[in-house]
Protein backbone atom coordinates (compact mmCIF):
# COMPACT_ATOMS: atom_id res chain seq x y z
CA UNK A 1 0.00 0.00 0.00
CA UNK A 2 1.25 3.60 -0.81
CA UNK A 3 2.57 5.79 2.01
CA UNK A 4 0.05 8.58 1.86
CA UNK A 5 0.63 11.80 3.84
CA UNK A 6 -1.60 13.99 4.87
CA UNK A 7 -0.63 17.99 3.90
CA UNK A 8 -1.30 19.37 7.14
CA UNK A 9 1.63 21.39 8.45
CA UNK A 10 4.08 20.06 6.00
CA UNK A 11 1.99 21.48 2.70
CA UNK A 12 -0.70 24.00 3.89
CA UNK A 13 1.84 25.29 6.83
CA UNK A 14 0.34 28.28 7.19
CA UNK A 15 -3.66 27.68 6.72
CA UNK A 16 -4.49 29.36 10.35
CA UNK A 17 -4.78 32.64 11.07
CA UNK A 18 -1.66 32.32 14.04
CA UNK A 19 0.56 31.13 11.52
CA UNK A 20 -0.15 33.39 8.70
CA UNK A 21 -0.05 36.35 11.27
CA UNK A 22 3.50 35.14 12.14
CA UNK A 23 4.51 35.73 8.53
CA UNK A 24 3.82 39.68 7.89
CA UNK A 25 5.77 40.80 5.40
CA UNK A 26 9.53 42.15 5.41
CA UNK A 27 9.22 45.23 4.16
CA UNK A 28 7.48 46.71 0.91
CA UNK A 29 7.39 44.91 -2.19
CA UNK A 30 9.58 45.54 -5.20
CA UNK A 31 10.10 43.20 -8.45
CA UNK A 32 12.73 40.88 -8.31
CA UNK A 33 16.20 42.05 -9.44
CA UNK A 34 16.99 38.51 -10.67
CA UNK A 35 13.74 36.90 -11.33
CA UNK A 36 10.82 39.92 -12.37
CA UNK A 37 8.19 37.61 -12.11
CA UNK A 38 7.64 37.95 -8.83
CA UNK A 39 8.09 40.42 -6.38
CA UNK A 40 10.42 40.49 -3.12
CA UNK A 41 10.43 41.91 0.72
CA UNK A 42 13.91 42.11 0.67
CA UNK A 43 14.47 39.25 3.04
CA UNK A 44 17.04 36.67 1.61
CA UNK A 45 17.17 32.94 0.76
CA UNK A 46 19.71 30.76 2.77
CA UNK A 47 22.15 31.50 -0.44
CA UNK A 48 22.17 35.17 0.34
CA UNK A 49 19.86 35.64 -2.66
CA UNK A 50 16.66 38.11 -2.38
CA UNK A 51 13.38 35.90 -1.73
CA UNK A 52 10.97 35.70 -4.10
CA UNK A 53 7.18 36.26 -2.74
CA UNK A 54 4.36 34.41 -5.00
CA UNK A 55 0.75 36.45 -4.21
CA UNK A 56 -2.58 34.51 -4.55
CA UNK A 57 -5.82 34.71 -2.99
CA UNK A 58 -9.43 35.63 -3.44
CA UNK A 59 -11.44 39.35 -3.64
CA UNK A 60 -14.47 40.36 -3.85
CA UNK A 61 -16.52 43.21 -4.64
CA UNK A 62 -17.36 44.73 -1.45
CA UNK A 63 -14.74 44.55 1.20
CA UNK A 64 -14.28 48.63 0.88
CA UNK A 65 -17.47 49.86 0.67
CA UNK A 66 -21.05 48.66 1.38
CA UNK A 67 -22.81 47.22 -1.76
CA UNK A 68 -27.15 47.06 -1.85
CA UNK A 69 -29.15 45.29 -4.33
CA UNK A 70 -25.87 43.65 -6.10
CA UNK A 71 -27.09 42.41 -9.88
CA UNK A 72 -30.48 41.15 -7.97
CA UNK A 73 -31.52 39.69 -11.69
CA UNK A 74 -28.15 37.43 -11.49
CA UNK A 75 -27.66 36.46 -8.04
CA UNK A 76 -30.24 34.79 -5.88
CA UNK A 77 -27.60 36.04 -3.21
CA UNK A 78 -27.49 39.59 -3.30
CA UNK A 79 -24.37 41.18 -1.77
CA UNK A 80 -26.02 43.19 0.88
CA UNK A 81 -25.76 45.26 3.98
CA UNK A 82 -22.09 45.27 6.28
CA UNK A 83 -19.46 43.64 5.40
CA UNK A 84 -17.67 41.67 7.94
CA UNK A 85 -13.88 42.21 6.89
CA UNK A 86 -12.42 40.38 9.87
CA UNK A 87 -14.44 37.27 8.77
CA UNK A 88 -13.02 37.49 5.04
CA UNK A 89 -9.49 37.38 6.66
CA UNK A 90 -10.24 34.57 8.54
CA UNK A 91 -11.23 33.21 5.16
CA UNK A 92 -8.37 34.12 3.10
CA UNK A 93 -5.96 32.56 5.73
CA UNK A 94 -8.36 29.43 6.02
CA UNK A 95 -7.69 28.88 1.97
CA UNK A 96 -3.19 29.82 2.63
CA UNK A 97 -4.18 32.93 0.30
CA UNK A 98 -2.15 36.06 0.66
CA UNK A 99 -3.41 38.43 -1.70
CA UNK A 100 -6.57 40.11 -2.17
CA UNK A 101 -7.87 43.15 -4.56
CA UNK A 102 -9.32 45.75 -2.35
CA UNK A 103 -12.23 47.19 -4.21
CA UNK A 104 -13.65 50.40 -4.91
CA UNK A 105 -16.59 51.62 -7.03
CA UNK A 106 -16.30 55.02 -7.83
CA UNK A 107 -20.21 55.69 -8.32
CA UNK A 108 -23.05 56.10 -5.76
CA UNK A 109 -25.85 54.38 -7.34
CA UNK A 110 -25.85 52.37 -10.48
CA UNK A 111 -29.32 51.07 -12.80
CA UNK A 112 -29.87 49.64 -15.26
CA UNK A 113 -31.36 46.33 -16.90
CA UNK A 114 -29.01 43.95 -15.07
CA UNK A 115 -28.25 45.52 -12.15
CA UNK A 116 -29.19 48.11 -8.92
CA UNK A 117 -26.31 49.50 -7.32
CA UNK A 118 -26.05 51.93 -4.42
CA UNK A 119 -22.88 52.24 -2.96
CA UNK A 120 -21.20 53.88 -0.03
CA UNK A 121 -19.06 54.96 1.89
CA UNK A 122 -16.80 57.47 -0.98
CA UNK A 123 -13.78 59.40 -0.88
CA UNK A 124 -15.79 62.58 -1.38
CA UNK A 125 -18.03 63.66 1.25
CA UNK A 126 -22.21 64.49 0.65
CA UNK A 127 -22.23 67.64 2.61
CA UNK A 128 -24.89 69.29 0.11
CA UNK A 129 -26.11 71.87 -0.09
CA UNK A 130 -28.50 70.71 -2.87
CA UNK A 131 -29.51 67.10 -3.94
CA UNK A 132 -27.95 64.71 -5.89
CA UNK A 133 -29.75 62.51 -8.67
CA UNK A 134 -30.48 60.33 -5.95
CA UNK A 135 -32.23 62.22 -3.69
CA UNK A 136 -29.47 62.54 -1.15
CA UNK A 137 -27.12 65.22 -0.43
CA UNK A 138 -24.37 66.47 -3.45
CA UNK A 139 -21.09 65.66 -3.18
CA UNK A 140 -18.03 68.02 -2.23
CA UNK A 141 -15.34 67.43 -4.48
CA UNK A 142 -12.49 70.27 -2.39
CA UNK A 143 -12.88 67.28 0.58
CA UNK A 144 -12.18 63.86 1.80
CA UNK A 145 -14.34 61.70 3.75
CA UNK A 146 -12.76 60.63 7.05
CA UNK A 147 -15.07 57.86 6.99
CA UNK A 148 -13.51 56.33 3.90
CA UNK A 149 -9.66 56.78 4.60
CA UNK A 150 -10.02 55.51 7.82
CA UNK A 151 -11.64 52.37 6.91
CA UNK A 152 -9.17 52.31 4.15
CA UNK A 153 -6.23 52.30 6.33
CA UNK A 154 -8.07 50.03 9.62
CA UNK A 155 -8.45 47.34 6.63
CA UNK A 156 -5.14 47.29 5.08
CA UNK A 157 -3.68 47.27 8.45
CA UNK A 158 -5.56 43.93 9.06
CA UNK A 159 -4.99 42.43 6.65
CA UNK A 160 -1.10 43.43 6.93
CA UNK A 161 -1.96 41.75 10.65
CA UNK A 162 -2.95 38.32 8.88
CA UNK A 163 0.08 38.38 6.63
CA UNK A 164 -2.24 39.50 3.62
CA UNK A 165 -1.11 41.96 0.59
CA UNK A 166 -3.70 44.13 -0.59
CA UNK A 167 -3.88 45.82 -3.78
CA UNK A 168 -5.92 48.99 -3.56
CA UNK A 169 -7.79 49.89 -6.78
CA UNK A 170 -8.02 53.28 -7.30
CA UNK A 171 -10.24 53.71 -9.99
CA UNK A 172 -12.94 51.80 -11.49
CA UNK A 173 -13.97 51.51 -15.00
CA UNK A 174 -15.97 48.37 -15.79
CA UNK A 175 -19.16 49.92 -15.82
CA UNK A 176 -20.72 52.05 -18.61
CA UNK A 177 -22.76 55.20 -19.24
CA UNK A 178 -25.87 54.03 -16.57
CA UNK A 179 -23.45 54.10 -13.44
CA UNK A 180 -22.07 57.72 -15.03
CA UNK A 181 -25.83 58.77 -13.41
CA UNK A 182 -24.43 58.37 -9.69
CA UNK A 183 -21.03 59.28 -10.61
CA UNK A 184 -19.64 62.37 -7.82
CA UNK A 185 -17.76 63.52 -11.51
CA UNK A 186 -21.25 64.21 -12.73
CA UNK A 187 -21.76 67.67 -12.55
CA UNK A 188 -25.50 66.87 -11.35
CA UNK A 189 -24.02 65.24 -8.20
CA UNK A 190 -21.78 67.80 -6.62
CA UNK A 191 -21.78 71.98 -5.26
CA UNK A 192 -18.28 72.29 -7.49
CA UNK A 193 -19.36 72.64 -11.23
CA UNK A 194 -16.90 69.73 -11.89
CA UNK A 195 -18.32 68.10 -15.10
CA UNK A 196 -16.88 64.93 -16.09
CA UNK A 197 -17.95 64.08 -19.25
CA UNK A 198 -19.16 60.61 -18.89
CA UNK A 199 -17.85 57.60 -18.03
CA UNK A 200 -15.02 57.23 -20.69
CA UNK A 201 -13.67 60.69 -20.56
CA UNK A 202 -13.25 60.49 -16.70
CA UNK A 203 -10.43 57.82 -17.28
CA UNK A 204 -8.64 60.50 -20.08
CA UNK A 205 -7.18 63.35 -19.27
CA UNK A 206 -8.93 65.69 -21.24
CA UNK A 207 -10.29 67.54 -18.46
CA UNK A 208 -7.24 69.04 -16.57
CA UNK A 209 -9.64 70.25 -13.59
CA UNK A 210 -11.04 66.69 -13.23
CA UNK A 211 -7.33 65.43 -13.47
CA UNK A 212 -5.95 67.89 -10.78
CA UNK A 213 -8.38 66.11 -8.50
CA UNK A 214 -7.55 62.56 -9.47
CA UNK A 215 -4.08 63.72 -8.13
CA UNK A 216 -5.18 65.09 -4.82
CA UNK A 217 -7.38 61.79 -4.41
CA UNK A 218 -4.07 59.39 -5.51
CA UNK A 219 -1.96 61.66 -2.97
CA UNK A 220 -4.50 61.08 -0.20
CA UNK A 221 -4.75 57.73 -0.45
CA UNK A 222 -0.84 56.85 -0.61
CA UNK A 223 -0.57 59.16 2.80
CA UNK A 224 -3.00 57.34 4.49
CA UNK A 225 -1.51 53.95 3.81
CA UNK A 226 2.45 54.52 2.41
CA UNK A 227 3.75 53.36 6.33
CA UNK A 228 2.44 49.79 5.51
CA UNK A 229 4.20 47.01 4.03
CA UNK A 230 1.69 45.02 2.57
CA UNK A 231 0.30 47.52 0.22
CA UNK A 232 -0.10 47.68 -3.81
CA UNK A 233 -1.61 50.20 -6.12
CA UNK A 234 -3.90 49.22 -8.99
CA UNK A 235 -4.55 52.21 -11.18
CA UNK A 236 -8.33 51.07 -12.75
CA UNK A 237 -10.06 48.10 -13.23
CA UNK A 238 -10.69 47.30 -16.52
CA UNK A 239 -10.37 50.80 -18.44
CA UNK A 240 -11.15 51.54 -22.02
CA UNK A 241 -8.10 51.87 -23.97
CA UNK A 242 -8.97 55.94 -24.07
CA UNK A 243 -7.43 55.31 -20.89
CA UNK A 244 -4.30 54.04 -22.19
CA UNK A 245 -2.47 58.03 -21.74
CA UNK A 246 -4.19 57.95 -18.70
CA UNK A 247 -2.79 55.35 -16.84
CA UNK A 248 0.60 55.74 -17.59
CA UNK A 249 0.35 59.38 -16.49
CA UNK A 250 -1.18 58.58 -12.75
CA UNK A 251 1.33 55.16 -13.09
CA UNK A 252 4.18 58.04 -13.34
CA UNK A 253 2.54 60.68 -10.98
CA UNK A 254 2.38 57.62 -8.52
CA UNK A 255 5.96 56.73 -8.45
CA UNK A 256 7.03 60.57 -8.77
CA UNK A 257 4.99 61.31 -5.87
CA UNK A 258 6.50 58.10 -3.50
CA UNK A 259 9.98 59.41 -3.94
CA UNK A 260 9.64 61.40 -1.16
CA UNK A 261 8.04 58.64 1.01
CA UNK A 262 9.87 56.53 3.84
CA UNK A 263 8.31 53.87 1.46
CA UNK A 264 7.57 53.36 -2.50
CA UNK A 265 5.49 50.47 -3.53
CA UNK A 266 4.30 48.72 -6.45
CA UNK A 267 1.88 50.13 -9.34
CA UNK A 268 0.56 48.22 -11.66
CA UNK A 269 -2.75 48.20 -14.19
CA UNK A 270 -5.20 45.76 -14.98
CA UNK A 271 -7.27 44.48 -18.47
CA UNK A 272 -7.47 47.44 -20.82
CA UNK A 273 -10.41 46.42 -23.47
CA UNK A 274 -10.90 48.17 -27.00
CA UNK A 275 -14.56 48.82 -25.64
CA UNK A 276 -15.80 50.86 -29.15
CA UNK A 277 -16.23 47.86 -31.46
CA UNK A 278 -18.69 46.14 -29.69
CA UNK A 279 -20.84 45.46 -32.61
CA UNK A 280 -17.83 44.20 -35.26
CA UNK A 281 -17.11 41.81 -32.74
CA UNK A 282 -19.42 41.24 -29.83
CA UNK A 283 -17.17 40.97 -27.46
CA UNK A 284 -14.33 43.77 -25.67
CA UNK A 285 -10.82 43.17 -27.22
CA UNK A 286 -8.05 42.93 -24.64
CA UNK A 287 -5.12 45.26 -25.41
CA UNK A 288 -2.39 43.28 -23.54
CA UNK A 289 0.33 45.16 -25.56
CA UNK A 290 -0.36 48.54 -23.76
CA UNK A 291 -0.02 46.61 -20.49
CA UNK A 292 3.38 44.71 -22.11
CA UNK A 293 5.24 47.78 -22.74
CA UNK A 294 3.83 50.50 -19.95
CA UNK A 295 5.43 51.51 -17.15
CA UNK A 296 3.65 49.46 -14.40
CA UNK A 297 4.80 46.86 -12.10
CA UNK A 298 2.84 44.26 -12.42
CA UNK A 299 -0.08 43.76 -14.83
CA UNK A 300 -3.27 41.28 -15.45
CA UNK A 301 -3.97 40.61 -19.13
CA UNK A 302 -7.65 40.52 -20.02
CA UNK A 303 -9.42 38.49 -22.58
CA UNK A 304 -13.16 38.19 -23.07
CA UNK A 305 -15.95 35.99 -24.78
CA UNK A 306 -15.10 35.94 -28.27
CA UNK A 307 -11.97 37.95 -28.23
CA UNK A 308 -8.95 35.13 -29.23
CA UNK A 309 -6.94 36.54 -25.83
CA UNK A 310 -9.56 35.13 -23.78
CA UNK A 311 -8.41 31.87 -25.88
CA UNK A 312 -4.71 32.33 -24.81
CA UNK A 313 -5.37 33.03 -21.22
CA UNK A 314 -8.23 31.22 -19.42
CA UNK A 315 -6.64 27.82 -21.40
CA UNK A 316 -2.96 27.85 -21.43
CA UNK A 317 -1.53 30.93 -20.75
CA UNK A 318 1.61 31.23 -22.06
CA UNK A 319 5.21 31.52 -20.00
CA UNK A 320 5.95 34.49 -18.55
CA UNK A 321 8.91 35.82 -19.88
CA UNK A 322 9.95 38.07 -17.27
CA UNK A 323 8.73 41.39 -18.28
CA UNK A 324 6.24 41.97 -16.19
CA UNK A 325 5.15 40.65 -12.58
CA UNK A 326 1.74 38.99 -14.01
CA UNK A 327 -1.36 37.93 -11.98
CA UNK A 328 -4.14 36.31 -14.07
CA UNK A 329 -7.58 36.66 -12.50
CA UNK A 330 -11.01 35.21 -14.21
CA UNK A 331 -12.75 38.77 -13.81
CA UNK A 332 -10.82 39.32 -16.78
CA UNK A 333 -10.30 36.59 -18.39
CA UNK A 334 -12.99 34.79 -19.61
CA UNK A 335 -14.22 31.67 -20.02
CA UNK A 336 -11.10 29.89 -17.72
CA UNK A 337 -11.47 26.14 -17.77
CA UNK A 338 -10.53 23.65 -16.19
CA UNK A 339 -10.63 25.82 -13.33
CA UNK A 340 -8.34 23.83 -10.77
CA UNK A 341 -6.33 23.14 -13.73
CA UNK A 342 -5.83 26.57 -14.64
CA UNK A 343 -4.56 27.77 -11.78
CA UNK A 344 -1.87 25.02 -11.78
CA UNK A 345 -1.06 26.12 -15.10
CA UNK A 346 -0.56 29.64 -13.85
CA UNK A 347 1.68 28.18 -11.68
CA UNK A 348 3.57 26.48 -13.61
CA UNK A 349 4.04 28.90 -16.33
CA UNK A 350 5.39 31.64 -13.77
CA UNK A 351 2.21 33.93 -13.16
CA UNK A 352 0.14 34.41 -10.26
CA UNK A 353 -3.53 33.03 -10.25
CA UNK A 354 -5.98 35.16 -8.39
CA UNK A 355 -9.78 34.79 -7.93
CA UNK A 356 -12.76 37.24 -8.51
CA UNK A 357 -14.66 35.32 -5.54
CA UNK A 358 -18.58 35.49 -5.11
CA UNK A 359 -18.00 34.80 -1.57
CA UNK A 360 -21.44 35.20 0.29
CA UNK A 361 -22.88 35.62 -3.13
CA UNK A 362 -24.43 33.12 -5.17
CA UNK A 363 -21.70 32.45 -8.59
CA UNK A 364 -22.95 32.75 -11.74
CA UNK A 365 -20.34 32.68 -14.38
CA UNK A 366 -18.65 29.87 -12.22
CA UNK A 367 -20.01 26.97 -10.57
CA UNK A 368 -19.75 26.65 -6.58
CA UNK A 369 -17.59 23.36 -6.78
CA UNK A 370 -15.26 25.03 -9.42
CA UNK A 371 -14.66 28.03 -7.22
CA UNK A 372 -14.44 26.23 -4.33
CA UNK A 373 -11.88 23.99 -5.88
CA UNK A 374 -9.30 27.12 -7.18
CA UNK A 375 -9.79 28.38 -3.99
CA UNK A 376 -7.85 24.83 -2.61
CA UNK A 377 -5.42 25.17 -5.50
CA UNK A 378 -4.42 28.81 -4.87
CA UNK A 379 -3.13 27.70 -1.27
CA UNK A 380 -2.04 24.43 -2.31
CA UNK A 381 0.59 26.38 -5.31
CA UNK A 382 1.63 28.57 -2.42
CA UNK A 383 2.47 26.21 -0.43
CA UNK A 384 4.83 24.96 -2.95
CA UNK A 385 6.09 28.27 -3.78
CA UNK A 386 6.74 28.47 0.23
CA UNK A 387 8.86 25.36 -0.05
CA UNK A 388 10.67 25.94 -2.88
CA UNK A 389 13.67 28.72 -3.93
CA UNK A 390 11.23 30.47 -6.41
CA UNK A 391 13.94 32.86 -6.77
CA UNK A 392 15.80 30.74 -8.59
CA UNK A 393 12.80 29.22 -10.85
CA UNK A 394 11.52 29.78 -13.92
CA UNK A 395 9.08 28.47 -16.76
CA UNK A 396 10.45 25.68 -18.93
CA UNK A 397 8.31 24.17 -21.42
CA UNK A 398 11.19 22.30 -22.79
CA UNK A 399 11.79 19.96 -19.56
CA UNK A 400 8.59 18.47 -19.50
CA UNK A 401 6.09 16.30 -22.10
CA UNK A 402 3.78 17.96 -20.44
CA UNK A 403 4.82 21.62 -21.13
CA UNK A 404 4.13 22.47 -17.51
CA UNK A 405 6.87 22.61 -15.50
CA UNK A 406 8.39 25.46 -13.49
CA UNK A 407 12.20 24.91 -12.97
CA UNK A 408 15.52 25.64 -10.90
CA UNK A 409 17.48 23.16 -13.56
CA UNK A 410 19.63 20.63 -11.64
CA UNK A 411 17.77 21.59 -8.00
CA UNK A 412 13.68 21.60 -8.35
CA UNK A 413 11.44 20.59 -10.44
CA UNK A 414 7.57 21.32 -10.37
CA UNK A 415 5.57 19.39 -12.97
CA UNK A 416 1.95 19.29 -13.41
CA UNK A 417 0.06 16.27 -15.83
CA UNK A 418 -3.28 17.99 -16.46
CA UNK A 419 -4.45 14.36 -17.74
CA UNK A 420 -2.58 12.65 -15.11
CA UNK A 421 -0.57 9.32 -16.42
CA UNK A 422 2.85 9.57 -17.54
CA UNK A 423 5.45 11.94 -17.88
CA UNK A 424 8.89 12.73 -19.22
CA UNK A 425 10.87 15.24 -17.17
CA UNK A 426 14.85 16.28 -18.48
CA UNK A 427 16.88 15.78 -15.88
CA UNK A 428 20.13 16.10 -17.24
CA UNK A 429 21.32 19.39 -15.81
CA UNK A 430 21.20 16.91 -12.26
CA UNK A 431 23.48 14.87 -10.79
CA UNK A 432 22.84 12.67 -8.32
CA UNK A 433 19.78 11.45 -6.50
CA UNK A 434 17.04 13.92 -6.22
CA UNK A 435 13.71 12.72 -3.98
CA UNK A 436 10.34 12.64 -5.92
CA UNK A 437 6.98 13.50 -4.57
CA UNK A 438 3.38 13.38 -5.97
CA UNK A 439 0.71 15.41 -4.85
CA UNK A 440 -2.96 14.99 -5.77
CA UNK A 441 -4.81 18.32 -6.59
CA UNK A 442 -8.38 17.31 -5.61
CA UNK A 443 -7.59 15.08 -1.77
CA UNK A 444 -4.62 17.30 -1.17
CA UNK A 445 -2.49 14.27 -0.46
CA UNK A 446 1.50 13.90 -0.57
CA UNK A 447 2.64 10.77 -1.97
CA UNK A 448 6.83 10.14 -1.61
CA UNK A 449 7.97 8.45 -5.55
CA UNK A 450 11.39 7.36 -3.80
CA UNK A 451 14.11 8.68 -5.66
CA UNK A 452 15.40 9.54 -8.87
CA UNK A 453 19.04 9.99 -10.69
CA UNK A 454 19.61 12.81 -12.29
CA UNK A 455 21.60 13.09 -15.88
CA UNK A 456 19.03 11.74 -18.38
CA UNK A 457 15.48 12.40 -19.25
CA UNK A 458 13.25 10.37 -16.84
CA UNK A 459 9.78 8.93 -17.27
CA UNK A 460 7.16 9.26 -14.15
CA UNK A 461 3.93 7.77 -13.59
CA UNK A 462 1.36 9.47 -11.59
CA UNK A 463 -0.12 6.83 -8.71
CA UNK A 464 -3.56 7.95 -8.39
CA UNK A 465 -6.41 8.89 -11.64
CA UNK A 466 -7.03 11.99 -13.10
CA UNK A 467 -4.59 15.40 -13.07
CA UNK A 468 -1.42 15.53 -10.99
CA UNK A 469 1.40 17.83 -9.79
CA UNK A 470 5.41 16.01 -9.50
CA UNK A 471 7.93 17.48 -7.75
CA UNK A 472 11.33 16.27 -7.94
CA UNK A 473 14.12 18.41 -5.72
CA UNK A 474 17.37 17.82 -4.56
CA UNK A 475 17.57 17.41 -0.56
CA UNK A 476 19.93 19.85 1.23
Amino acid sequence: MRQVLWLGAMLMGLLNAGQAAAEKSKGPLRVHSDNPRYFTDGTKNPDGSPKAVYLTGSHTWNNQQEIEDFRPAKSPVPLTGKFDFDRYLGFLNSYNHNFYRHWIFEFAWNADKNSTFTVEPHPWPRPGPGQARDGKPNFDLSKFDPHYFERLRSRVTAARDHGIYAAIVLFESSFGDSAWAGHPFNKDNNINGVDGGNMVKFHTLEVPAVVRLQEAYVRKVVDTVNDLDNVLYEICNEPGEEAKEWGVYLCKYIKDYQTAKPKQHPVGMTAIFDKAHWSQFQSWIARNDLLFNGPYDWIAPGGWAKDPQASVWGKDPPANDGRKVVFLDPDHIWPVAPQRGWVWKCFARGHQPILMDWYDSQPTEISEAEEEAMRQAMGHTRAYANRMNLAHMTPRNDLASTQYCLADPGEEYLVYLPEGGEVTVDLSAATGELAVEWMHPVEGTLTPGGTVTGGDKRAFTAPFEGDAVLYIWRKQ
